[in-house]
């Protein structure tokens, strides 16, 4: 490996081999050549003068791709399917008449995009499945342990670490679904011809036109595609791109949302990511626990997240039948997008597998601002029991100011239910204080809610992709 050149932190430092693998120049042109020779076979099916000997001959060069034979050749002809073309050639001199016959550069470069976005995305689909395992392990754990709510980042009604690990999984599946649907239904090219109009197949089978419709459907069937685009210019619709960077856009916003929570979270010692025994949190402060895995996701998050914006403007600037400025960009933004998201889903399942939650930190802060969550159910028991709902209103305001100026001013623990058992006011309350204080009386349904959402929700979900459960993906830093 060469140290004087840039990497690609991605590729090099982050993302899996198998994502890697899927980008990589020996998948791409391996590929380019799976399509000519499908092209081929279904061409000698439909009576061109195509012999088995090329055919054998194609088929056994497949994966043994003369790279720098091609990168020579790319050098004069500055064309990179020209050029491949003329290495397979070599390899196949039998088969070299026929190699892309009545093909455009895009019937390989757009069909191979097409079945690596495919495979991409299935990557995807198995580490969101392992996400949204390792979230509803969370659930399941957590469903009955109050937290304090936030909204505003300010305290708020209490909620369960449980449901609140729910809102992060809802999202993850909510994504999952899309990914599946984006797979089902994703297009290939097929063979469309120069400009869409499939004439250069058309001459070559002497104006037939139901032959040159089973070419199409006959190469669509052989790459394992259910069906084609119905209609193209040179290239598919670089809207498809957009679809599959704004899904993972999505997958990104979803990941980002859990790891600020959790950094957050962490920020108040409630909830921590996973940390090595030998894990070094800082150079200089050796006592830190920075959540690392969770920035790191916020990080590549922000970077996919504009991805988007990024195919859009390639798709809005597609002239007529096509223009060549989408290619080096979309080098760029698609396995890039891919490798970022890879990367992402494996951090988001190791961190969910590895939560840590603390309860006696949570219930410290429970304590702190549950006094004044419950003052609405200790008017209504006092009142319950005889009190003038006004009176008692009145007394639980100044008590609260009081604790208020306790806590903020002096820094002292909140001491509004202390000043509640002195208050004769209270005497109907002062033997159930305690009952009222329970925690687990604030937290409304949201055991049940957990408990009903796994079940008809995301059980479903993980039976219909039981082998993807445990597909964690590697933290390599």
């Amino acid at each position: 490996m060469s140290r004087d050149l840039y990497e690609n932190p991605l590729s090099q430092r982050y993302a899996s081999r198998e994502m890697n693998a899927v980008w990589s120049p020996q998948k791409k042109f391996s590929t380019w050549r799976k399509l000519w020779i499908a092209l081929a076979q279904a061409e000698q099916e439909l009576g061109l003068g195509i012999t088995d000997t090329q055919l054998e001959q194609m088929r056994a060069y497949v994966d043994n791709v003369n790279f720098e034979v091609a990168e020579a050749r790319e050098k004069e002809v500055r064309h990179d399917v020209m050029s491949h073309v003329h290495a397979f050639g070599e390899q196949c001199p039998e088969a070299r008449p026929i190699i892309h016959l009545g093909a455009t550069s895009c019937f390989v470069t757009d069909n191979t995009e097409l079945i690596q976005l495919r495979e991409a995305m299935e990557l995807v689909q198995d580490k969101l499945v392992a996400v949204v395992a390792r979230l509803r392990d969370v659930a399941r754990e957590y469903r009955d342990l109050p937290t304090l709510g936030f909204t505003h980042f300010q305290p708020a009604q209490l909620t369960t670490v449980g449901k609140r690990a729910t809102l992060w999984l809802y999202d993850f599946l909510m994504d999952l679904e899309q990914v599946e649907t984006f797979i089902a239904d994703l297009p290939f090219r097929g063979v469309k011809g120069t400009t869409g109009t499939q004439a250069s197949f058309l001459e070559l089978f002497d104006g037939d036109h139901g032959k040159v419709e089973t070419l199409n459907e006959r190469v669509t069937e052989l790459l394992g595609f259910g069906n084609s685009v119905p209609v193209s210019g040179q290239t598919y619709s670089r809207k498809i791109d957009f679809q599959a960077l704004a899904l993972l856009s999505g997958i990104a916003q979803s990941a980002a949302k859990m790891a600020s929570d959790i950094r957050l979270l962490a920020h108040l010692k409630e909830v921590e990511e996973p940390f090595g025994k030998k894990q070094v949190g800082s150079s200089a402060m050796a006592y830190k626990r920075n959540p690392m895995r969770s920035e790191r996701v916020c990080s590549l998050a922000r970077f996919v997240i504009s991805l988007s914006a990024n195919a859009a403007q390639t798709h809005a600037n597609q002239w007529m039948e096509r223009t060549l400025d989408d290619s080096a960009n979309r080098r760029l933004s698609l396995p890039q997008g891919f490798l970022g998201v890879d990367v992402i889903l494996s951090l988001a399942a190791n961190i969910a597998d590895g939560l840590q939650v603390w309860p006696n930190v949570i219930a410290k802060h429970i304590q702190a601002e549950l006094p004044f969550m419950a003052t609405e159910v200790i008017i209504m028991a006092c009142v319950k029991a005889g009190g003038d709902r006004q009176d008692i209103h009145e007394a639980i305001r100044e008590h609260s100011m009081e604790a208020s100026r306790t806590v903020k001013e002096h820094g002292r623990p909140n001491n509004l239910i202390d000043l509640i058992r002195d208050d004769d006011r209270f005497a109907a309350v002062h033997d159930c204080l305690d009952d009222i204080l329970d925690p687990r009386r604030f937290v409304g349904r949201a055991p049940e809610q957990v408990d009903r959402f796994l079940a008809d929700c995301v059980t479903p979900v993980l039976n219909r992709h039981a082998d993807a459960v445990n597909a964690l993906g590697e933290v390599n830093v």
